[in-house]
């Protein structure tokens, strides 16, 4: 009689600390929309939720309710759970793959067009610039550079060998020859101030009556800029048949004397800016002058006796 003394409210406080000994509680369900279907069909889900009396049975427990519903939500939502946790729909296509959002860069392809044809046509106007003020330096260099021409001044000739005598070319033909050795010196300078130049020349030659009887050549070699150089060429010719010219040459008690014509063209380049600046000159020098075959004494030009040109 004890035992039918309690009340039910002692009873229903004693039944949370021990829900092992209650007995199991029935459960109901509760229809709820599908998340996987898109045609409004609310009956072909169902979500199971137990009837609970106590707090600790009750969906709104942390421990029971978080649990039922993250389960519940992995059961049926998969991957359309939101970044926050909470349910969500999506669209889905004519094949059944859901939509996704299409994420769009700032800009477009024509901009990013636009902006690499500006940078190439800044490049080439850059360069274009730069090639034009560069020739234009190029050109100031190469008009600043014109006056600087090689001076040539011809100094003497010295004779060392001359012989006219009878003889025979190499048809047989009886004719006069000669043979003859001289040297020529002069004089190169370089009034250049900011480069030097290369210096040669073309056959130097002795002409008699249109007969080039002796011929050498300037070997080509640089001269720094502002110096002055003092050159010596060996010209000579060996048994040179003479013809007919021959005829007018005629001996006297002094030796043989043979009145000739010494013409050359010196030539000078200057490297102003590398190779891409270049200086160039040509001086045709002409000298008349009269040889004795028994002068010793080197002939001795004055700078009117020569035409230079």
């Amino acid at each position: 009689m004890m035992l039918s003394a309690k009340s039910e409210s002692d009873i229903t406080s004693l039944a949370p600390s021990s829900p092992s000994r209650s007995p199991k509680r029935p459960v109901y369900y509760v229809q709820s929309p599908s998340r996987d279907s898109h045609d409004g069909d609310k009956s072909s889900s169902m979500q199971a939720t137990p009837i609970s009396n106590s707090p600790m049975e009750s969906p709104s427990h942390p421990s029971f309710g978080r649990h039922s519903r993250n389960s519940s939500a992995s059961r049926f939502s998969g991957i359309f759970r939101s970044s926050s946790g909470r349910k969500g729909s999506r669209k889905r296509n004519d094949k059944g793959w859901p939509e996704c959002d299409v994420i769009l860069e700032e800009g477009s392809y024509h901009e990013f067009d636009d902006k690499g044809f500006t940078r190439r046509l800044q490049a080439l106007i850059a360069v274009f610039t730069f090639v034009v003020v560069f020739t234009v330096f190029c050109l100031i260099i190469w008009g600043a550079s014109r006056p600087y021409k090689a001076e040539v001044n011809v100094k003497s000739l010295t004779v060392h060998n001359m012989y006219v005598g009878e003889g025979s070319d190499f048809t047989g033909v009886i004719t006069k020859m000669m043979t003859l050795n001289v040297t020529l010196r002069m004089s190169i300078n370089n009034p250049a101030t900011f480069f030097g130049i290369h210096v040669h020349s073309t056959p130097i030659n002795l002409v008699f009556s249109d007969i080039t009887v002796a011929s050498g050549q300037l070997k080509k070699y640089y001269q720094p800029r502002k110096s002055h150089r003092i050159v010596s060429v060996n010209v000579e010719g060996t048994k040179v048949p003479l013809y007919g010219a021959g005829s007018t040459i005629t001996a006297s008690q002094t030796g043989v004397e043979v009145p000739l014509t010494l013409n050359f063209e010196i030539r000078s380049r200057g490297n102003v800016v590398g190779k891409l600046v270049k200086t160039k000159h040509h001086k045709q020098i002409t000298c008349p002058l009269i040889i004795n075959s028994s002068g010793s004494k080197p002939i001795k030009f004055k700078r009117n006796s020569c035409t230079y040109e």
